[in-house]
């Protein structure tokens, strides 16, 4: 199905040579001619910086976004992306004017929030998601909406990530065969592109990592309370997130001051004012001299490709002073399972609480609503794969087994998990491989995860914080580093980030807009 371009403003349609961004993320380093802009016929010179740098991300929005090998990242526009700009530039604002694009689950006042469902297709609620109206009060350009696996890849276990009815597929700017990993994925693939300055994504477990980590950006996943997640389409209150997905680690912890904050709408996020700071204070000077850090080698898989990055990586954070501490950890008996029993649960319950705020007229009401929905329209929502998570959930109705799984695996994550891990090793910060490289897409067969690689899982069902930072490439695809720590920890785990963002040594690979072929 064709994606809704809804307005494409005139900064979408310019023509600019996209200019280079600092890999700090603080100051562009190179300017657009404005006098050689091209434009359409009718459409006003960008008259500014602030104004150029949005043509020149519309310009590769319109080489890059469609055709054959296109990579599908955003389902909409912003019609106004030019008067948001006008509006916030010259002003004293920590953004000044940077372009955000927002995974299509976080309610926009402008466009539709979709969540990559036919039965969303026409929810414009008029809202502005708290951590949405953060970033415009601070300055953020809110550009348009990206493409998501449908409903945040929880309506079955046999999907595509990337995949959405309203959407279509997202494909990997780094290999336009290669999936770009879910669920955020058109957030990743997005700042992969460099269709903006940064993106929105959500996560519940790694669909904030995993697209990060196989477009080769750096992706960061708060502590859960740390960002409201009011207005934003839910699956599990006690694991979901919103988070930043940029090209560096400065970018991350600019974009999260902006977003983070307390909203008493979200009674998670009590705590959050004693911690949102400025996150980008620090990270320039952090060292890791002396720092101590424990590597998760059973979370790092078998792959000597991956291995070999790894250590790569390990040697740099050595190089920089790092003492490096070897972890082990294994999953409890039936953790997974419990896992699912506490998102099947939430599912059911969180969805049904935030469909009953929807104002548009003939949108759905319950879990249930959605599931009849699907069935009816099965060609266009069912052709690739089924909603047999979101049938379990309709059955999953046991508040007390709920609440003893809920309570089991947060020990197993949390005081048993990572804060023992920091413990008794004597460590500050916990590192393995995000995932591997991205795998071929089918739509067929679904998804082909990296097994045994990663362990984004102990901080997501923790709701702990989470960076991962590109650390090198497999055959020209992307591999993240991940660096995780306790909870509110959010500040030095960004540091850590920034440290081994300056200290890695292997060489990042760039997009190539096309199928992936092996090196020569």
């Amino acid at each position: 199905m064709r994606k809704l371009l809804f307005g494409l403003s005139a900064c979408s349609l310019i023509l600019a040579p996209l200019a280079a961004q600092d890999r700090t993320g603080d100051q562009p380093t190179a300017k657009i001619n404005l006098e050689r802009v091209q434009l359409p016929d009718g459409i006003e010179p960008a008259t500014t910086m602030a104004e150029g740098y949005a043509a020149g991300q519309g310009y590769r929005i319109a080489k890059y976004e469609d055709g054959e090998n296109g990579v599908n990242a955003i389902i909409a526009l912003a019609p106004d992306i030019t008067a948001q700009v006008r509006s916030v530039q010259g002003k004293r604002t920590a953004l000044r004017a940077r372009t955000v694009l927002v995974k299509d689950n976080i309610e926009t006042r402008d466009l539709p929030t979709t969540a990559g469902s036919l039965a969303l297709k026409d929810n414009v609620t008029g809202r502005d998601a708290p951590l949405i109206a953060r970033i415009r009060e601070n300055g953020g350009v809110i550009m348009g909406k990206t493409n998501l696996s449908e409903w945040a890849n929880i309506r079955s276990n046999n999907s595509t990530s990337g995949w959405s009815a309203i959407g279509g597929l997202t494909r990997n700017p780094h290999a336009t065969d290669r999936n770009a990993c879910g669920s955020s994925s058109g957030s990743g693939a997005a700042i992969a592109a460099g269709f903006a300055w940064a993106a929105i994504g959500t996560e519940t477990n790694g669909s904030i990592t995993c697209p990060a980590s196989v477009n080769g950006i750096v992706g960061f996943k708060p502590t859960v309370g740390m960002v409201s997640r009011t207005h934003v389409v839910p699956i599990s209150a006690t694991q979901d997130t919103a988070g930043p997905m940029t090209q560096s680690v400065y970018d991350a912890a600019l974009l999260l001051s902006a977003m983070a904050g307390s909203d008493p709408l979200d009674p998670a996020t009590t705590d959050a004012d004693q911690y949102a700071v400025d996150f980008t204070q620090g990270l320039a000077d952090f060292s890791l001299e002396g720092v101590h850090i424990g590597v998760m080698k059973n979370q790092s898989g078998a792959r000597p490709d991956v291995l070999a990055l790894l250590d790569q990586a390990l040697e740099d954070l050595e190089r920089a002073g790092a003492v490096l501490v070897p972890i082990e950890y294994d999953y409890p008996e039936g953790f997974w399972q419990r896992s699912l029993t506490v998102l099947l649960y939430e599912l059911q319950r969180d969805m049904n609480a935030y469909l009953a705020t929807l104002p548009g007229e003939d949108m759905p009401e319950t879990l249930a609503d959605i599931v009849a929905f699907n069935n009816a329209n099965a060609d266009a929502e069912l052709r690739w794969f089924g909603q047999e998570l979101f049938e379990q959930a309709l059955e999953t109705t046991d508040e007390a087994a709920y609440r003893e799984a809920l309570g089991t695996n947060l020990k197993a994550t949390r005081e048993e998990g990572i804060d023992r891990l920091l413990a008794e090793n004597d460590v500050q910060f916990l590192v393995a491989p995000t995932t591997g490289p991205a795998w071929s897409t089918d739509l067929v067969n679904g998804d082909n995860y990296n097994g045994g690689i990663g362990a984004g899982s102990l901080p997501a069902i923790a709701g702990y914080p989470h960076i991962t930072v590109p650390m090198g490439a497999v055959e020209g695809l992307p591999v993240g580093f991940s660096i995780f720590a306790g909870k509110w920890q959010d500040h030095q785990v960004l540091k850590a980030g920034a440290a081994y963002e300056k200290a890695r040594t292997a060489e990042l690979p760039t997009p190539s807009f096309k199928p992936w072929k092996p090196a020569e």
